[in-house]
């Protein structure tokens, strides 16, 4: 008797780099699992995608989003599941929103997060001692958290506070990631990230968005950065292809709350104020995030003026600051021994409208820039290493069935499925619960959200190498 499955895949071209395949596979999965891999599948399923000609992936693993009430919003669940993501990082939260909005906007995405360090908002002040940081991680924690962040580049804390985030983490297996910039050495610029990796001193760490340290420098910049992170093995890294970046548009006492956001008004030429950041959306420099159909849109001038006001300026906004050079040299460079200097193609996107994995990953593929293994790798396989996740990046049998089909005729993803559950076909997002990773402390507040919770143990993530 014919074998009866949920979902078959059938005669996609399979991309795992984990497992060695770059061939014609069909893929049985049932149970939210990968049960058979082969040429052929003999039997049926409840749903069966003829895939031939496309691409077949495991599901894309974004390690940097935002998609809290504070900077990204609900509307960024749809947006990474149209995307063909499966798997994201929230990098900042606050962790309270992003649990609520991933389980009342869900996608079916699989979603975790760190909580920022902020002062005035986490930490009373910009050097926080190492007894409030460890009250501020476990609270965080109990609220979804596998982890902190450090905002450097926003709200900068301390260099001896910056340490001490670290120092906290490392001793409780706790994630962290570090935003370059301390009180005492503002960014952006490779020196920012190289004080960074000495203040690691050893310990586990995500380094975010790389190109943001070097986007003034160039591809000399972007050399100085990869050396240093080459220098430092415990820690990993992820850039992005986006030629602008993200932030927020909230202003109080007439000016900009980010120091991000006041950088970024400055360099189109306008005053670092409330005043000049008025003007400079006027004027066709700042995008505001805009929500427009349930996605978010960058808009400037009147209508981003407009959208800006009506929501009492509690949105973001981007400038074009990010020249093509570096982007381009961070994400293709390799080591003598074949390996990427940075670990991971991210977007810092969720949220903020760049969600582009694919739509400006794959063109390096046609260009040969990369190969599509070389794809998959840094945007799954890798991710999925560095995030702890063992059953995903790769389609084996037993793995967690997430997958992403891409056509490589228009680069865009055409099918994702996550958990088993198709998420979005043809630009069509299907809304479901998301499913969290947190760890044993933060059952109680993912249950009492409505979500399935994918429970990691601390130290699960940020693995030792070199």
């Amino acid at each position: 008797m014919a074998e009866k499955f949920d979902v078959l895949l059938r005669n996609g071209t399979l991309v795992d780099p984990k497992n060695g395949i770059e061939a014609q596979r069909d893929i049985a999965i049932s149970g939210g699992k990968v049960v058979m891999v082969a040429e052929t599948i003999e039997g049926s399923a409840e749903r069966e995608h003829d895939l031939t000609g496309k691409v077949v992936m495991p599901g894309i693993i974004d390690t940097h989003v935002h998609i809290s009430r504070w900077v990204g919003g609900k509307e960024g669940h749809k947006m990474m599941a149209k995307a063909g993501v499966t798997t994201a990082l929230d990098m900042a939260g606050p962790i309270e929103g992003v649990v609520e909005l991933a389980g009342s906007h869900g996608a079916g995405l699989n979603i975790a997060s760190i909580n920022y360090v902020r002062p005035g908002h986490t930490v009373d002040t910009a050097n926080p001692l190492e007894d409030e940081l460890k009250d501020v991680l476990a609270k965080s924690q109990r609220a979804g958290a596998i982890g902190l962040k450090i905002l450097g580049g926003h709200f900068p804390l301390t260099k001896d506070a910056s340490a001490r985030v670290m120092k906290v983490c490392a001793d409780t297996g706790a994630y962290v990631a570090f935003h370059a910039g301390t009180l005492e050495t503002p960014p952006p610029a490779p020196a920012t990230m190289a004080e960074a990796c000495e203040l690691a001193e050893g310990r586990p760490l995500h380094m975010p968005h790389v190109n943001s340290y070097c986007r003034n420098e160039g591809v000399m910049g972007g050399e100085e950065v990869m050396d240093k992170l080459a220098e430092h093995p415990h820690i990993w890294s992820e850039s992005y292809l986006a030629p602008f970046n993200g932030t927020s548009a909230l202003c109080s006492n007439g000016v900009p709350e980010s120091n991000a956001t006041k950088r970024g008004v400055a360099l189109g030429g306008f005053e670092p104020t409330q005043a000049g950041m008025e003007e400079s959306i006027l004027g066709g420099w700042t995008h505001i995030h805009a929500v427009v159909d349930g996605e978010i849109v960058l808009a400037t001038g009147q209508e981003g003026y407009d959208f800006w006001k009506s929501v009492e300026m509690q949105t973001g906004c981007s400038f074009m600051v990010n020249p093509p050079e570096p982007r381009m040299h961070l994400v293709t460079k390799k080591k003598k021994d074949g390996s990427f200097f940075i670990d991971c193609l991210a977007t810092d996107g969720g949220g903020i409208p760049r969600n582009d994995i694919v739509q400006r990953g794959l063109p390096l593929v046609r260009m040969t820039a990369l190969t599509i293994s070389e794809f998959v790798m840094k945007s799954s396989w890798t991710p999925a290493v560095m995030l702890g996740l063992r059953d995903k990046g790769h389609l084996a049998v037993g793995a967690d069935a997430d997958v992403t089909v891409l056509d490589m005729e228009k680069l865009e993803p055409v099918l994702a499925y996550s958990n088993g559950k198709r998420i979005m076909e043809n630009g069509v997002v299907f809304p479901m619960p998301s499913r969290f990773i947190t760890t044993s402390e933060g059952v109680a507040a993912v249950k009492a959200a409505g979500m399935e919770a994918l429970v990691l143990e601390p130290g699960t993530w940020l693995p030792a190498r070199g």
